[in-house]
């Protein structure tokens, strides 16, 4: 064989170098991985029938990505883009108290103030022994004032056509007359005590900023939030070409709102990429009012806590996270960050109710995916799953000596809890479910919880001793009392 073509062939032979091995098995970037996740639980997601349309708005280190999956418009195809245009319902409420938080640090208002002071007329009713309603309480759903006011929601009517009947309810609603029954309302307890959903709680805000500015809400949203952050309106009806259809879980297709009645509690409407320039703004929090807004104003972090609209809470690892989510009658969104990871995520479907749940799943599912469980937790977990005793509060304390970062709030471990029970997994289902009763003794939720895990497991004198103690802590509880009343008219 000539020299020369033996060399060639002594080449074309030899071991590939290492530094070529590693190349090709080089391991997957964060972004490839963030990519293949999203791409694989958007794409199920429709195909599981829990929407026809999902956009999400991810930003990383201040960089946008965005994920469209299924169509706008049911039966024709029509996928979303980051353009398309969604209903964004109660993520709305967030908005509103930014442009407070402007207010409070252009010394126009106070949070402490009692509302009755921006309010026209008397409402000796906005109070609860001598406890008045105050600004603060309106942005932290703890007002204890009326859901809807007036109430524009049909009872006992054909769900699928009580939207259309509440849609034209709302056109009808005037500022005059929330005043006029705000003056018969009553609160259910009192003011800063406790959170429950109040829809009117915003639009009192809405019209106390109008008030104080002098001027209308959708100019206040674009002179603090659409100018500056880059997004376009979310009012009206300018971008309509743009709108996804929603639709109900039975595929009704549902009215869209853009009834001024409902505007500041949840009738804001924007693209993901409108959102994306939102979160980026959020996490990067130069703007000492967006600091405001995150600043905790009731409750306690490590367990339950309000910024300004923003439900707060900790990770596992103890790290900050914040949340908010919204449904209209044909939309469900979803809105959360994590700043110390510098990452924040806007999932939007055109698909109400507890879509919103489902899409905060998704978001959990890929914070798993992309960075990975938390040490912590796959060893609690592990320890829960070996535990024979049903001792969860010894396994934990077991877990955080040699993990002393792990951090597990009352809403988490619940939530863990519930699952554990659909998986079949009673034991330990119950077993965190008691925990949450120790380590929370005031919490009727807690309470409510482990009643519930009992009477599912047919333990009918452990689920009536535990609603009873429920409902001894609150006894406005009429989930435990309902449940109350039917376990005992069965012995």
């Amino acid at each position: 064989m000539p020299f020369r073509k033996l060399i060639l062939l002594l080449i074309c032979l030899a071991p590939i170098p290492a530094a070529v091995a590693v190349a090709q098995s080089a391991p997957e970037s964060e972004q490839a991985r963030m990519d293949r996740v999203f791409q694989r639980l958007g794409t199920q997601f429709v195909a599981d029938g829990r929407a026809d349309g999902v956009s999400i708005a991810v930003v990383k280190n201040g960089q946008p990505h965005f994920y469209n999956f299924g169509t706008t418009t049911r039966g024709k195809d029509k996928p979303p883009t980051e353009d398309s245009v969604y209903e964004i319902g109660s993520v709305s409420k967030v908005f509103n108290a930014l442009i407070l938080a402007h207010a409070v640090l252009e010394g126009k208002i106070n949070l402490q103030d009692d509302i009755r002071k921006y309010l026209p007329g008397d409402y000796p009713n906005l109070e609860w022994e001598g406890t008045p309603v105050r600004v603060v309480d309106l942005v932290t759903t703890t007002s204890a004032l009326p859901d809807n006011l007036p109430n524009p929601f049909p009872v006992g009517v054909d769900p699928d056509k009580a939207p259309f009947i509440a849609t034209d309810a709302m056109k009808r609603i005037t500022p005059n007359q929330v005043y006029e029954e705000l003056k018969s309302a009553k609160l259910s307890r009192k003011p800063g005590t406790q959170t429950q959903h109040s829809n009117l709680a915003p639009v009192l805000m809405g019209r106390i900023l109008e008030k104080v500015y002098g001027e209308s809400y959708q100019s206040l949203v674009a002179r603090y939030i659409e100018k500056p952050f880059g997004m376009q309106t979310g009012f009206g009806k300018s971008r309509e070409s743009l709108e996804v259809d929603g639709y109900n879980k039975r595929h009704v297709a549902m009215p869209r709102m853009y009834e001024d009645a409902f505007l500041m509690a949840g009738g804001l409407r924007y693209s993901t990429r409108d959102m994306a320039k939102f979160l980026t703004a959020e996490l990067a929090a130069t703007d000492p009012a967006i600091r405001l807004t995150q600043k905790p104003a009731w409750g306690d972090p490590a367990a339950s806590a309000m910024g300004l609209n923003w439900v707060l809470s900790r990770t596992v690892e103890n790290k900050p996270r914040l949340r908010m989510s919204g449904s209209t009658f044909g939309c469900a969104s979803y809105i959360e960050m994590y700043p110390a990871l510098g990452y924040g995520i806007f999932l939007v479907a055109n698909r109400p109710g507890e879509a919103q749940n489902e899409l905060q799943d998704l978001a959990n599912k890929a914070l798993d995916d992309i960075w990975g469980r938390p040490p912590a937790l796959v060893a609690l977990e592990r320890a829960l799953q070996d535990d024979r005793s049903g001792n969860a509060s010894r396994v934990i304390a077991d877990v955080k000596r040699k993990h002393p970062e792990l951090h597990l709030s009352e809403e988490y471990v619940n939530t863990w809890a519930y699952g554990l029970m659909r998986e079949g997994k009673s034991a330990q289902a119950i077993g965190l479910f008691r925990y949450n009763t120790e380590q929370w003794p005031g919490s009727w939720n807690a309470f409510d919880s482990l009643a519930e895990g009992y009477e599912t497991l047919g333990d009918k004198p452990n689920a009536i001793a535990n609603y009873r103690k429920s409902l001894a802590l609150n006894p406005s509880n009429a989930h435990g009392a309902e449940h109350l009343k039917k376990l005992q008219a069965g012995q």
